[in-house]
């Protein structure tokens, strides 16, 4: 029997965005307090979070979302990372506020962030011991928390994935070139 990579490629990304998603969920947590959200985007949710990213980025002026959802479209799947505020009662005061009792409502609890954070770092060392490409994009997190697909969470990454020849989600380039851009030295 002859398997071609290229025949089998996708079946194996999948598997790692899977394998992505389990890291996430048994990366440490702060207390032991489990308030991380994990989802995989494939085909059509992919190309309807470009979409929105499109809506957000003409709607906030941000420039960079669109060039990130072109680049999303280059992606085989994407892992969301997320997680849930929720204090902690460690009046620690990382979060800035003395107690936990003086932070307002809305300010994620310091833990929380880091939580989410070393999942992230747990998702992507799975990518790069199976050479998968990746790269996480605030941007395409942030929009997917507008479109509420980890319900419940306030602080969400996106983690693109590919396998081919170069990563795509580096080298990136906006289509237009900013306005205040330095220009080279001739």
């Amino acid at each position: 029997m002859l398997i071609n990579e290229r025949d089998t490629r996708r079946e194996r990304l999948l598997q790692v965005a899977g394998d992505m998603m389990t890291a996430a969920r048994t990366a440490p947590k702060g207390k032991g307090v489990d308030i991380i959200e994990v989802a995989m985007l494939t085909d059509d949710s992919i190309a309807e979070l470009s979409a929105a990213m499109l809506g957000y980025s003409e709607k906030t002026g941000m420039k960079f979302i669109t060039r990130d959802a072109e680049n999303l479209l280059q992606a085989e799947a994407v892992v969301l990372i997320g997680t849930k505020i929720q204090t902690h009662g460690l009046n620690c005061g990382y979060c800035g506020f003395d107690t936990c009792a003086a932070k307002p409502d809305g300010i994620p609890c310091a833990i929380n962030s880091t939580d989410v954070g070393i999942a992230i770092g747990s998702a992507c060392a799975v990518a790069a011991d199976h050479r998968v490409d990746c790269r996480v994009m605030f941007s395409a997190g942030r929009v997917a928390q507008e479109l509420d697909w980890l319900p419940g969470c306030t602080s969400v990454y996106a983690i693109p994935l590919s396998c081919s020849s170069k990563n795509p989600f580096f080298d990136r380039k906006p289509k237009t070139p900013a306005a205040d851009a330095p220009t080279a030295a001739r």
